[in-house]
């Protein structure tokens, strides 16, 4: 097996460099998206610098720096000017009376931030900006926010999508160190290039450089100050710089605030081993020595219990954990990987599925995160266990390209129409098709406990379920035909495949998804007009007839 060992050990330690251009406010001194871009891509080609080692013939010591504390190391890279508020008031005294959080914060930060520090200071960017992890996620790469945010990072789909982070059904790379560390930096820098100020690049990062844009041009408009501190923003935003500020604050002096900060060496924490065949999480984390939480503590952005060696993966291994791996690898002899990928034929259940392949359903639903109650779609990529005799990994193609759609395991419905001709509970629709009061009420988007006259109530009921006999619809054979039934209610369709009669039928609703039709009438008990009703066999659904005669003729 091809094995590389290699450390993310700058070569020449930069010094602290100037800032950035002198801030502008005006809008229209922002730099080209071309100009932009190219930056971008030349900080991305000269940052972090490596050097291949032998894990074996170096040590630790060897790697340090000058700086035997990585704190000190941070201190003396400052470069964005300080905040001076109340809000920042506010946030020190947050963190100073939650020592606990702060403890558990720094703790989680030890394995992280010497990597930062080194991509900072190869692309001469404020070192405070190692600290902004620390607002952004508590230094958790396993964070995940209710905005779908992940990484601690914090990277959006979408942000994440443009800055190249991979998010596939084996490895969201927003959550990976490496790759998520060095699109937030292209970031920060594209967004300090268009503002000129690191506050403003701040609030871009946390509210989008196109609010920050608007709320500029806005204040220039009326001719007010465009600095950080004078721009109308969320809540949010305008808290997030204090944030920042307030940990900038207690790095610089802890004692201060009644803090103390783990002493963090300024060496690499870790060092990174790829692999081009696929080997399963608890295998790399046997071979290195590690637990599996510890192990993914450094690997968290692969999904699924198998690392692809087709994708060339970068893991992270304690500099101890990767000579251990090296030397368990050469004499393990067994199989790396046990697992394989399964595409979904026809949509069905896990457990058909699982019984299919001869697998648990269980684990097939545990390994693939599908939710109870659901079912998978036709062309769904899973992964199940890999037979004793198979050898072959998964295909590069297979990881870029694989999806899983799932949907509700619910029986297939017709849609059914009923027009209420006096007022009665929703109960009564309920009781009468064997469906819920909850179902009712979603279906037709109301609160409400009872249908006025004249509503329309709209019904899913299951393929094959018999509607109630007595009283109920009564089907009427012929197209345009005239009911001669009585009641409160007038069932007016059901759901028909897509075509002009469905739109008609539905008055002008969207038509539903393929079905059969019936029309029908419905008595219930209160005396009223005739009600007619057009109705057409389950086997008749591609034309609307436009009279009984013609209808009639048809069946001549």
């Amino acid at each position: 097996m091809r094995l590389i060992l290699s450390a993310l050990l700058v070569l020449t330690l930069a010094a602290c460099a100037s800032q950035g251009p002198t801030a502008t406010n005006s809008l229209s001194s922002l730099p080209s998206a071309q100009n932009q871009q190219a930056v971008a891509d030349t900080i991305r080609k000269t940052a972090a610098a490596k050097e291949t080692i032998n894990v074996d013939k170096t040590s630790l010591d060897s790697l340090s720096g000058p700086d035997g504390d990585l704190w000190g190391r941070i201190r003396r890279g400052f470069q964005i000017p300080d905040l001076q508020s109340d809000l920042v008031d506010m946030q020190v005294n947050w963190y100073a009376q939650r020592p606990d959080y702060v403890e558990r914060m720094t703790g989680r930060s030890q394995k992280y931030l010497y990597h930062i520090v080194e991509e900072l200071e190869q692309r001469h960017m404020p070192t405070e900006l190692a600290l902004l992890p620390f607002i952004e996620s508590a230094y958790n790469p396993q964070a995940l926010s209710v905005a779908k945010a992940a990484g601690m990072w914090q990277f959006v789909p979408g942000t994440g999508r443009d800055y190249n982070l991979k998010q596939n059904m084996f490895q969201d790379e927003r959550r990976d160190v490496l790759a998520s560390t060095s699109a937030a930096l292209d970031y920060l820098s594209r967004l300090h290039d268009m503002f000129g100020d690191w506050d403003l690049a701040l609030a871009a990062y946390n509210w989008g450089e196109g609010n920050v844009q608007k709320a500029i041009a806005k204040n220039e408009a009326m001719g007010l100050p465009t600095d950080y501190q004078s721009l109308r923003m969320p809540n949010e935003t305008r808290n997030y710089v204090p944030k920042l500020q307030a940990v900038k604050n207690i790095v610089s002096n802890p004692q201060m605030y009644g803090l103390t900060l783990p002493d963090i060496p300024n060496h690499p924490y870790f060092v990174t081993v790829t692999t081009s065949r696929d080997m399963d999480v608890t295998m790399a984390a046997k071979l290195a020595g590690m637990t599996v939480e510890e192990f993914r503590s450094l690997n968290p952005s692969f999904a699924k219990p198998v690392i692809l060696g087709a994708t060339s993966p970068q893991i992270l291994l304690p500099f101890d954990n990767a000579s251990a791996f090296q030397k368990n690898l050469k004499s393990y002899s067994g199989q790396l990987s046990s697992w394989t990928t399964y595409t979904v034929s026809e949509r069905a259940t896990p457990a058909v599925i699982a019984q299919k392949i001869g697998v648990d359903a269980d684990t097939l639903m545990s390994v693939n995160r599908i939710p109870a109650g659901m079912r998978l779609k036709a062309g769904s990529t899973i992964v199940v266990p890999r037979s004793d005799d198979d050898d072959e990994d998964i295909s590069a193609d297979v990881a870029e390209s694989a999806m899983l759609a799932v949907e509700p395991d619910v029986p297939d419905t017709r849609k059914m129409l009923i027009r209420v001709r006096r007022a009665q509970p929703m109960s009564t629709f309920a009781d009468r098709y064997n469906v819920s009061i909850s179902q009712v009420k979603s279906w037709n988007r109301t609160h409400r406990d009872s249908v006025l006259p004249g509503q329309l109530i709209v019904l899913h009921v299951p393929v094959g379920r018999a509607v109630p006999a007595e009283p109920g619809p009564v089907r009427v054979e012929t197209v345009a035909a005239t009911s001669r039934n009585r009641g409160g209610v007038t069932k007016i369709g059901t759901h028909v495949p897509e075509s002009r009669s469905t739109a008609h039928t539905a008055r002008g609703g969207k038509a539903s998804a393929p079905a059969k039709v019936t029309r029908v009438t419905e008595k219930f008990s209160a005396p009223s007009k005739t009600v007619k009703s057009v109705a057409v066999k389950p086997a008749a659904v591609s034309k609307t007839t436009k009279s009984t005669k013609s209808t009639d003729k048809k069946k001549k």
